[in-house]
């Protein structure tokens, strides 16, 4: 089954919706690896209106323009884009698609579809959030920056259960960001206080 990756930037204090001024700041080449690792993992992006269109109102002209960013803005135009929208839309931007029925019905299929390699969410917070409520992201990939944003959209909304996660993989830049890559995993057993007691530091 294909796998669905959920890739983001997000603060320390857990802000997903980008600002500018304390993204880009970090922004270095160790980072565009990373973006360019999430990216070669799938054929398909799965994004929200918003998304789309920020994508599809940049990187169309990048790559008409021939700049240094034209080869990953035609490797994002090649991509099938499918777009998770409740009003239709008219698509200016080549191999765009309108998600056809319920969004989990949908990425269920998309998942079974041999001809997939992978499912990328780049952003997409309310894509994303429902897809974890419903248990269909098989990995966050999160470049988390050294920055308390302190406003904005979070990416862990409020539920009564916890997501329950495991470290994959980490890896820390000299800018402060920290790439981790977290995949579901089981709750723990249960446990109370009189079950870890022993491991409380001694007094000296």
């Amino acid at each position: 089954m294909a796998k669905v990756i959920s890739t983001l930037f997000i603060s320390a204090d857990g802000v997903a919706e980008i600002d500018p001024d304390w993204h880009f700041p970090y922004f270095d080449d160790n980072m565009g690896r990373a973006v360019t690792e999430d990216y070669d993992t799938s054929d398909v992006l799965l994004i929200g209106r918003e998304t789309y269109d920020s994508f599809a109102g940049a990187w169309p002209d990048r790559e008409a323009a021939g700049g240094e960013d034209a080869p990953f803005a035609k490797q994002l135009g090649d991509m099938r884009k499918v777009v998770v929208s409740r009003q239709p839309l008219e698509f200016s931007w080549r191999n765009s698609e309108l998600i056809q029925g319920d969004l989990t019905d949908a990425v269920r299929a998309l998942k079974a579809d041999a001809g997939i390699k992978g499912i990328l969410i780049p952003g997409s917070i309310s894509v994303v959030q429902q897809l974890l409520a419903a248990g269909l992201v098989d990995e966050l990939r999160l470049l988390v920056h050294p920055v308390a944003a302190r406003k904005g959209r979070r990416l862990f909304d409020e539920g009564d259960a916890p997501y329950h996660l495991r470290v994959a993989a980490t890896e820390a830049y000299p800018t402060g960001v920290i790439r981790v890559i977290y995949t579901p995993a089981p709750a723990p057993g249960a446990a109370g206080y009189d079950d870890i007691k022993d491991q409380v530091p001694a007094g000296s």
